[in-house]
């Protein structure tokens, strides 16, 4: 990596990221220099009104600087007062504080990027009705604020950049860090296609499993979502059924890989089928774990035996309760971001750190030559 820094660094914890961005400014210090009093995180803050109106306040000059802001638009997990009572911060919160923050810097800096890893409105990415288009709407007001790249993990549906054809878009996926937490959390899992098998919940996600099953050399199934067109529940048409698609899984393994977990019911339809078709054991892989009705569901689905792991990443806000559950695995993904605003701020690609193939290659032939010296040692 060359010695030629874009701008003097800067990364901006949006509030619930705190813990995050200080694990990703570890990181950093800690291939840059050694000094533990000093921090590449900046302090800025989003004081409130008592009518629950905020302002953007940054303690620093940004003047030069090549800032990073670090923003989870789905962090109910903190709170703001508004006439007195207590209200949990919701997406629309936090994209407004955003907002203020790059308002602060009042284009001063030399560059802005903005770590959004789940996108703000990215299920509301096309158009089916007289609807609004919200996810292209926030993409070209960041855009028209002075923000250069916007980076995030496993959107929704990565065609909402053709809102932005002029400004830098990234979407990252976090394929080699679930493979290698599965391997760690499952020592015997056999990734061959024997004994295991990559399963897309519905065809919107089919994108995403055939990196998976071409890169680990494994058969791929896909679920059919088939709704009813004629009814609008919470603004969305109800699943009627999931017709599956693929071969026989009988006594394999599975792995349903999607990006996101929002109530948790497709999930468990799916694992569900998958138990009935003979599936051995169910892996979900989920970068972004939202459980917006509750873990019951989740729990009695393990205690039945259709879930046995789930995991999904550390990029948005997991309650203290998720993290205990037994059946839960969480993929930290600290290091990867690191890694991406090191390289960036060195102003060099971040081709090879999109495309994680060799070092996907690499850990299974890890993880094979363990299995078969294991196999040697029982024999």
């Amino acid at each position: 990596m060359n010695d030629y820094l874009f701008g003097e660094l800067s990364v901006i914890a949006m509030r619930g990221t705190e813990d995050f961005a200080a694990q990703v400014d570890n990181y950093l210090k800690d291939w840059r220099w050694h000094v533990e009093d000093e921090s590449f995180i900046v302090q800025a803050e989003c004081p409130r009104f008592g009518t629950g109106e905020g302002k953007g306040l940054i303690h620093q000059s940004m003047r030069g600087r090549d800032v990073y802001i670090i923003v989870d638009c789905f962090n109910h997990g903190v709170t703001y007062k508004m006439y007195g009572q207590t209200v949990p911060m919701g997406p629309d919160d936090h994209y407004c504080d955003l907002k203020r923050i790059i308002g602060a810097i009042a284009g001063k800096a030399r560059r802005i990027s903005v770590i959004m890893p789940m996108l703000y409105c990215g299920r509301q990415h096309n158009r089916t009705a007289r609807e609004s288009l919200d996810c292209a709407s926030a993409l070209q007001e960041l855009i028209g604020m002075g923000v250069s790249n916007i980076i995030t993990f496993d959107a929704h549906d990565p065609r909402v950049q053709n809102a932005i054809p002029l400004g830098g878009f990234d979407n990252v996926k976090p394929t080699y860090q679930m493979i290698k937490a599965l391997i760690k959390t499952v020592p015997d899992i056999c990734i061959d296609r024997e004994n295991l098998m990559i399963i897309s919940p519905d065809e919107g996600g089919m994108g995403r499993c055939m990196y998976y099953s071409s890169t680990l050399g494994l058969d791929l199934g896909m679920f059919y979502k088939r709704r009813d067109y004629s009814t609008v529940v919470d603004g969305m048409n109800p699943i009627v059924a999931h017709e599956f698609l693929g071969n026989d899984i009988e006594g394999k393994d599975v792995i349903v890989v999607d990006d996101m977990i929002s109530s948790g019911s497709s999930i468990i339809d799916v694992a569900k089928q998958l138990k009935q078709k003979g599936a051995r054991r169910i892996f979900v892989f989920a970068s972004f774990g939202l459980f917006c009705n509750g873990l019951e569901k989740m729990d009695a689905a393990y205690r039945d035996g259709m879930i046995t792991k789930i995991f999904t990443t550390n990029l948005v806000y997991r309650s203290p309760e998720l993290l205990k559950r037994e059946w839960y695995t969480e993929v930290n993904l600290c290091k990867y971001v690191a890694y991406i605003i090191d390289t960036l701020n060195h102003d060099e690609t971040i081709s090879n750190l999109l495309n994680p193939s060799k070092r996907i290659k690499k850990i299974l032939a890890k993880h094979l030559a363990e299995i078969n010296g294991e196999s040697e040692e029982k024999n």
